[in-house]
């Protein structure tokens, strides 16, 4: 007993001292992550109202995954994609929630077709109860004054990782990080004239960390075997690290359309 009371300090003082130096992974051990259902810069939730809301379109094809990049497995092959082949719902995400909802309004064109069909047949309905001043119109579709399309042009797995450890009379402890990088391309394009008019590149990074402890020792004059293994890992999910990603080329967009002079701030005092 004396001896693992022995084992036991040592094995605190490794703890204690033992850190990871080389890169700040922004992640610890048992905090909580970021809650991907939230927008995540407060910068883009506050940015200045326009004076007119600025109506944009972003069809299905116009902002997609083409990195081609696998999810990355050292046991096994995947064949699961490394990002989501959707990135287009995170952007209009974003761009509903620009300055709280009132700096863009969105056109639908994800489910175009749909809206049409559904369109066609309230249309058809009113023809068939034509009244005496002939049916209704059915208001006109929104229409855009800008495209938004891009990519995610780039997924770079394991551009920097490391560790540190330390081990003393059997008694060990370890931490590890891993690095991805992830990046986006976004412009906005004049649909008038079919002109590029801002053009932005973002880079985030993707952390993963890992930390165990383990203890191995003979007791008992080299008879009996001690054994203990423990540890965790933790990883910044890559959807959410996609996310921050789009909102900073979006934010990026609305301060150099501001300095462009492509809208202007609303007077709060007129109001």
């Amino acid at each position: 007993m004396e001896i693992l009371q022995k084992y036991s300090c040592l094995l605190a003082i490794l703890l204690s001292s033992c850190s990871l130096a080389p890169v700040d992974t922004n992640l610890k051990t048992g905090q909580k992550l970021p809650n991907i259902l939230e927008i995540q810069s407060a910068e883009l939730l506050n940015v200045a109202q326009p004076k007119i809301p600025i109506v944009v379109a972003v069809y299905p094809n116009s902002f997609t995954d083409q990195t081609g990049q696998r999810k990355s497995n050292s046991e096994f092959a995947l064949f699961s994609t490394a990002v989501t082949q959707a990135p287009s719902h995170l952007l209009i995400r974003t761009l509903k929630h620009t300055g709280n909802g009132t700096f863009f309004r969105v056109a639908e064109r994800v489910g175009l077709d749909n809206l049409t069909k559904e369109r066609q047949l309230i249309r058809s309905a009113r023809e068939q109860n034509e009244e005496k001043d002939g049916p209704r119109p059915i208001m006109p579709l929104l229409f855009a004054g800008v495209l938004m399309e891009g990519a995610v042009i780039g997924y770079d797995t394991n551009i920097k990782s490391g560790g540190i450890g330390a081990r003393y009379l059997g008694i060990g402890n370890s931490k590890q990080y891993r690095v991805d990088n992830i990046t986006v391309a976004l412009r906005m394009v004049s649909i008038a004239t079919g002109e590029v008019l801002i053009d932005v590149l973002v880079s985030k990074q993707v952390f993963s960390y890992g930390q165990s402890q383990d203890v191995f020792r003979f007791i008992e004059a080299g008879t009996e075997l001690v054994e203990i293994e423990m540890g965790d890992a933790e990883n910044e999910p890559t959807t959410l690290a996609l996310q921050k990603a789009i909102e900073e080329a979006v934010l990026q967009i609305v301060k150099i359309g501001y300095d462009k002079g492509f809208w202007e701030k609303k007077d709060e005092k007129a109001n």
